[in-house]
């Protein structure tokens, strides 16, 4: 493939004659080269997020790692939450600029930024990045998700292009395809799922696409619902054992 994209990958800001940016294309790859998967499945009045959680990722000493300092998973606002698929680092710098823009928000308006506004936000600085030559963009895709007072649960997915959009459910990472595909199946009749059965959706696709039997501490899931007044939280080791051994039992 050197050929076909001869010279034209080299700078971030520069078309290729197909007009193709070859860098954000392999911002893309960079996403699914981390090896994690990632899904997210919107319910009736509630909403969550799936992550693997892969202890010691390229690092020699990992029987010293401490789990608990290792996550995807980052909480932006009090309802709204997301998980990042790809560079972890860059994760972090971009959650960070994230929760400075939600704060700033709150600030200016008096009032929570909404889930939308926010992925727009994302979105928008991610675009910066493909059209300036001094910058590289993200590697990461983030997926957005929270309550919003108006409109309900809401799940948004950022990608390091600057395209952001709204899905009932999506996912990221090396098996993204596969996830969709399942997604799409399971989601046809266009019932409103319960907060268990989203939970529930969520765990069991990526379960599916790993071909994996989670344990408890192999997974993370972060949750918004109606009933805890909107606010983002993740579940501990026991609530998510209560959930793998439910969709064990269903199986």
């Amino acid at each position: 493939s050197r050929s076909s994209s001869s010279g034209y990958d080299r700078l971030i800001t520069v078309f290729s004659p197909e007009g193709r940016l070859y860098q954000i294309e392999y911002a893309f790859k960079a996403v699914k080269a981390a090896g994690i998967t990632t899904v997210g499945v919107r319910g009736g009045d509630s909403v969550c997020i799936v992550t693997q959680k892969k202890v010691a990722q390229g690092h020699s000493q990992d029987k010293l790692l401490d789990a608990s300092s290792v996550t995807h998973m980052y909480k932006i606002t009090d309802k709204i939450g997301c998980v990042q698929t790809g560079h972890q680092a860059d994760a972090r710098a971009q959650v960070q600029r994230v929760r400075q823009e939600a704060a700033d928000f709150r600030y200016k308006y008096g009032y929570d930024m909404p889930p939308e506004i926010l992925a727009k936000r994302v979105a928008d600085m991610n675009q910066v990045y493909t059209q300036h030559a001094g910058m590289r963009p993200y590697g990461v895709t983030m997926i957005l998700c929270g309550m919003d007072d108006e409109k309900g649960a809401q799940l948004f997915k950022c990608d390091p292009a600057g395209h952001y959009l709204g899905y009932k459910a999506t996912s990221a990472g090396q098996k993204e395809l596969e996830a969709q595909n399942m997604l799409e199946k399971k989601l046809k009749s266009g019932a409103s799922l319960s907060y268990d059965e989203t939970i529930q959706m969520a765990i069991s696709v990526l379960q599916s696409v790993l071909s994996a039997d989670f344990k408890a501490t192999d997974i993370e899931v972060g949750v918004a619902n109606k009933e805890q007044k909107g606010r983002f939280r993740q579940l501990d080791e026991a609530e998510i054992e209560r959930h793998l051994v439910a969709i064990s039992e269903r199986d």
